[in-house]
């Protein structure tokens, strides 16, 4: 997966088209990505001990790695990530302005 975590992402389709935020989790098992304040749900929780509170709260859920797209921090634009080699080092590259991504 191309994504990683603390990565800067736009939502390209759903709900949150247009939305962006930073991946906080990446599944790489099922190529889902966590996004922060995208995807958002509504989670009834339960006391488990006495002193903990129940309530109702706001949860991120999982979406699709393929519905999101990095913006590049040097042009501010949705692009695809590449690679390039570098002495002996793969980095990723930003396939429209060609800066390094971190």
């Amino acid at each position: 997966m191309k994504i990683k975590k603390g990565d800067n992402v736009q939502v390209l389709s759903g709900n949150d088209k247009g939305k962006t935020g930073e991946v906080l989790e990446v599944i790489q098992k099922d190529d889902k990505i966590i996004v922060k304040g995208v995807n958002v749900r509504k989670k009834h929780v339960k006391a488990k001990k006495q002193g903990d509170e129940s309530g109702i709260i706001a949860v991120e859920c999982p979406i699709p790695a393929s519905k999101v797209n990095v913006v590049c921090q040097k042009c501010g634009k949705t692009t695809k990530i590449g690679y390039k080699v570098e002495k002996e080092e793969k980095i990723r590259i930003c396939k429209k302005c060609g800066a390094k991504l971190k």
